[in-house]
């Protein structure tokens, strides 16, 4: 790619040239001359590509709104990204539990569980949730953040098990957008 600095035909020119180029200006400056984009009027949809549109749609909904949260104007600060991009590239990617660590759990009170998940900006939830082998709910909460490690969250039991439970933990992550992603940890004998 052929790159050209203060040249005094393109300076300032935006717009299309005939039906043959566009022309635009990035935010860095930068002058982009490319092909102009034809399309056909009578073109059909395929269902994933509607999907991925309705998709794209509520994701601009979503940023448009989120754009303005202090979290996504820190973190596009100092790269070629806005807060708006950031925040609809953020409304595609779900959150990953990657890891529940119970080993330091026996079924008693007050005894850890650590979670380790990750985002693409932001975990802002996890949350545990406690059943028997009859999928009765033992109990449910929310996990707290670690100070020192990001991706690392602690739930502290709150139920005594009964000793012939045969317990299942799921662990729920939950991003700024809302979305969310589980993983399942059973005892096994």
């Amino acid at each position: 790619m052929a790159k050209v600095y203060n040249n005094i035909f393109i300076r300032g020119l935006t717009g299309s040239l005939g039906d043959q180029f566009v022309i635009r200006k990035t935010r860095s400056g930068r002058t982009i001359i490319a092909n102009k984009p034809t399309f056909d009027e009578n073109r059909v949809f395929e269902p994933d590509q509607l999907a991925h549109q309705e998709a794209f749609r509520q994701a601009t909904v979503y940023a448009k709104v989120a754009k303005g949260q202090p979290l996504y104007i820190d973190k596009a600060e100092g790269t070629a990204m806005t807060p708006y991009n950031l925040a609809v590239a953020d409304w595609f990617h779900k959150p990953k539990v990657l890891e529940i660590d119970a080993r330091g759990w026996d079924g008693e009170v007050g005894q850890p569980i650590h979670v380790k998940a990750m985002d693409d900006v932001q975990v802002k939830r996890v949350t545990v949730t406690i059943k028997d082998g009859s999928n009765s709910l033992l109990e449910e909460g929310n996990a707290i953040q670690s100070l020192t490690d990001g991706l690392m969250w602690t739930y502290t039991t709150t139920t005594l098990l009964p000793a012939e439970s045969s317990p299942v933990v799921t662990v729920t992550a939950e991003d700024l957008p809302g979305h969310q992603s589980t993983l399942t940890w059973q005892e096994t004998a």
